[in-house]
């Protein structure tokens, strides 16, 4: 049977993209946000995952407003990383793998969950750069990658709860898969910013740190909120830690955090990344 080995967090703003093509990894301004990553790849290397189920979302490569899905999942045998124009180097091509994509739509859509099913799918920053923070050139990865987007952009996007009960189904999806390949479930985007309005700019680092405190071993207090609150306490793009929760929901049994790291770089959003190793 498959075996989840944990999850990973990572925000996935385009700036980062652009600095980790640059190489600023010793840059006084972005060492502290790429000082995480050493940790998690030495965490990789131990536990070898073959399989990356990265859940983001699109920002308008694949869907737009007027055809926004709440939840959207890729079955393609690959996944190209397109321009998106934001002036980010494309990355290459992600390796897909089809038949456990269709085993965990089968699984997830027989738990009530409505989903859109993508047999051709293009990836951007939202996917491509937490996956390139991981595991470098997508050419050269062992590891095959599963898309799952969830809509942040359009409202209503689903609360907090319904992400999380839809990140708990993806975990029974995954445990009942029949093949013998590990498995880490990758939780990106935010934490708390807001990009446009009267609060652009807006950060709110001791409502982040509560949140990476909680997901740990209360993600039932946070699937509490409602999507007003927070959208209060982490800005209107901050609404993305749905994604972390859904990856938190995945995690079945007992979870450790193995480490964590805490930035507010140059692109006005706070900046987690995680490790929670699954027992």
């Amino acid at each position: 049977m498959a075996t989840i080995v944990g999850g990973l967090t990572s925000s996935h703003i385009p700036s980062v993209g652009n600095a980790y093509a640059k190489k600023l990894f010793n840059d006084p301004y972005w060492k502290p946000f790429f000082d995480a990553y050493p940790k998690i790849h030495g965490w990789l290397d131990e536990k070898k995952p073959d399989v990356a189920v990265v859940i983001y979302n699109d920002h308008g490569l694949n869907f737009f407003l007027d055809k926004m899905p709440t939840f959207a999942i890729g079955a393609a045998p690959a996944y190209n990383n397109q321009d998106e124009g934001w002036g980010i180097p494309l990355v290459g091509t992600f390796k897909g793998h089809p038949a456990l994509s269709w085993h965990i739509i089968n699984s997830i859509s027989a738990e009530n969950f409505d989903l859109t099913t993508c047999q051709e799918m293009a990836v951007d920053h939202g996917f491509a750069v937490p996956a390139q923070l991981f595991w470098g050139n997508p050419d050269e990865s062992p590891v095959r990658f599963i898309p799952v987007c969830i809509n942040t952009v359009q409202h209503p996007i689903p609360t907090p709860a319904r992400c999380y009960a839809f990140g708990q189904a993806l975990g029974r999806a995954l445990a009942s898969w029949p093949g013998d390949e590990k498995i880490v479930v990758v939780g990106t985007g935010g934490l708390s910013h807001q990009l446009d309005g009267e609060r652009a700019g807006f950060i709110n680092k001791k409502f982040d740190l509560y949140c990476m405190d909680k997901i740990v071993n209360e993600p039932e207090e946070l699937a509490k909120m409602t999507t007003h609150d927070l959208v209060l306490e982490a800005g209107a793009q901050g609404a993305e830690f749905i994604l972390w929760l859904a990856m938190r929901g995945a995690l079945q049994g007992t979870v450790t955090k193995v480490m964590e790291n805490y930035h507010i770089p140059i692109s006005n959003t706070g900046a987690g990344s995680m490790v929670l190793e699954l027992a």
